[in-house]
């Protein structure tokens, strides 16, 4: 259970057991292990925005509930991933090399690319929720947060830490075992969305898998491997994917 609570405590802001009690290395070493139960904690996350969804939508226009969801959803990562696309953003935009890349990412400030890639991510996350009704925008939300927090995985086993590092803490040790049990822990998360359109559940793992082998490669040009805020960039990725399947 411990490790739930790790991987929990670490995409989320929401309360958790206190682990202050645990040494240093024994928190890395259980966050590690909780690489496969992200896509749980997706689910979690997604299924509390499908609520705020759902519960928004009875009450104001559609397109108000989406952005309150959003909102919602927000607050509760404590806009983990946003700030990964954002810091990516700058850092592909705006370094010349390799090593300002790097730099870069290092920096807490926002740039002119970081805020528009953030602005059109963002933008295009809550048009495609816009553009579905319903009945086919809460399964997908629920299952777009989860395939963003799985794709995380086969992007740490496909390329190594660029740095010393968040994706060097936690991902060293990512392996294809790591993804094939995260796939089961993403089952039920994506298990509403397969029973009403498994067509577009197929589509959207089709593009993820083609997306983290180029990712890849783009990583290992740019940045020489995997970064921290590369794995939240390619979650925000996953989950534009997935509901760009379900609306097409």
């Amino acid at each position: 259970m411990i490790r739930f609570w790790l991987a929990l405590q670490f995409l989320t802001r929401l309360p958790t057991p206190s682990t202050a009690h645990l040494p240093a290395d024994a928190v890395q070493a259980g966050l590690r292990a909780s690489l496969p139960l992200f896509p749980l904690v997706g689910a979690l996350v997604g299924a509390l925005g499908a609520a705020v969804l759902w519960g928004a939508g009875q009450a104001w226009p559609w397109p108000v509930a989406v952005l309150l969801a959003l909102i919602v959803e927000a607050l509760t990562t404590g806009a983990f991933h946003e700030d990964a696309v954002a810091d990516f953003c700058d850092a592909v935009g705006g370094g010349q090399t390799r090593a300002r890349k790097l730099d870069i990412l290092k920096d807490s400030r926002i740039g002119s690319y970081g805020a528009l890639g953030l602005l059109l991510a963002v933008g295009l996350r809550a048009a495609l929720l816009i553009a579905l009704p319903m009945a086919a925008a809460l399964p997908a939300l629920l299952a777009s947060a989860t395939l963003g927090r799985w794709l995380i995985l086969p992007v740490m086993a496909l390329a190594p830490p660029a740095a010393a590092g968040l994706a060097k803490d936690i991902g060293a040790q990512a392996t294809w075992r790591n993804v094939w049990h995260g796939g089961l822990w993403a089952l039920p998360g994506v298990a509403w969305l397969l029973l009403t359109d498994a067509g577009s559940l197929l589509l959207a793992l089709v593009a993820c898998s083609v997306f983290a082998l180029w990712l890849r490669g783009r990583l290992m040009a740019w940045l020489g491997g995997v970064t921290g805020d590369a794995l939240g960039f390619a979650c925000y990725a996953g989950q534009l994917l997935l509901l760009l399947a379900v609306a097409a």
